[in-house]
């Protein structure tokens, strides 16, 4: 009886030991699971492929999520196979689509899609459209045209084994509530959601809310200085809402990746994630 009074202790203590572990956030905040956005055309010193791999490497990312500027898009390629020899994970590639435009995606997004076909790359495509691109249009017919395009490019995704995530860039698209409704319209199993925090400040109120909604489908948030009254873009650690956010992230059960951003103008992109990560380490301490 009392072997068995000492296993049964053990066990509990193993079983208390799990759940406290599943509770804490882990390694959510840690490097490892960072991915560096907007670093690509925000470069000041317009590094080659290989200087931001190399510049990855240095500042410890293992994950990259890659926009551009038609200009980039030559060297897309390159930077794929200059991403494999320094071992950085291509987690995701932006892709921009106007609904009112005559060519969807655009040229530049259609050769990214193409060299992703030719070097059988598999990643994530993230999905943003303008921010005015359903203004003056119901919120019904919206829908039907945001399923449309969402639908189009879901399948050439799907061809290329790539997944798809919808990204909120500001506008209609840009409301949770609003993606939400295109997934389930589309397929819930077969979309994702990408959460920009420099695209919420109007929903800092509301982001607990929108998170436990968004949960299910949620692929990245990528995570800003906040304050409700802007700018855009902060550092991290120097808003004023940016913290309890993070809280509410750890608390909700997301594990996904976290992104880090660049997204300024006329500065060495090193720089601006040096601050943003100084800012993070910051953020955990305080949570």
């Amino acid at each position: 009886m009392k072997n068995l009074v000492i296993i049964l202790l053990t066990i509990s203590a193993g079983i208390t030991t799990c759940k406290s572990g599943n509770s804490d956030a882990g390694g959510l905040f840690e490097k490892e699971n960072l991915v560096a956005w907007c670093i690509v055309p925000f470069d000041a010193m317009d590094r080659t492929p290989g200087e931001r791999a190399e510049m990855l490497t240095d500042l410890g990312f293992t994950h990259f999520a890659y926009d551009y500027r038609d200009q980039h898009v030559p060297s897309f390629r390159e930077e794929i196979n200059v991403l494999k020899d320094h071992h950085i994970t291509l987690s995701a590639v932006w892709l921009w689509a106007d609904p009112n435009a005559d060519e969807i995606p655009d040229s530049s997004g259609r050769k990214i899609l193409d060299i992703l076909r030719e070097t059988g790359t598999r990643t994530e495509l993230w999905l943003g459209m303008p921010e005015n691109a359903f203004e003056g249009v119901s919120d019904e017919e919206s829908l039907a045209r945001a399923k449309t395009v969402v639908s189009d490019i879901l399948h050439e995704s799907e061809e290329i084994r790539c997944t798809l995530a919808l990204y909120n860039h500001g506008g209609w698209f840009g409301e949770p509530e609003n993606m939400i409704r295109i997934i389930e319209s589309v397929g819930p199993d077969r979309l994702r959601i990408v959460y920009n925090f420099h695209h919420g400040h109007h929903q800092v109120e509301q982001f607990k809310n929108n998170l436990e909604k968004m949960l299910p489908y949620l692929s990245t948030i990528n995570i800003n200085g906040m304050r409700v009254e802007g700018p855009k873009i902060i550092t991290l650690g120097q808003g004023d809402r940016e913290l309890e956010m993070l809280r509410v992230i750890r608390a909700s059960g997301y594990r996904g990746p976290i992104g880090i951003l660049g997204h300024t103008e006329g500065e060495d992109i090193r720089e601006v994630l040096v601050r943003n990560l100084e800012g993070l380490e910051r953020l955990k301490k305080a949570m």
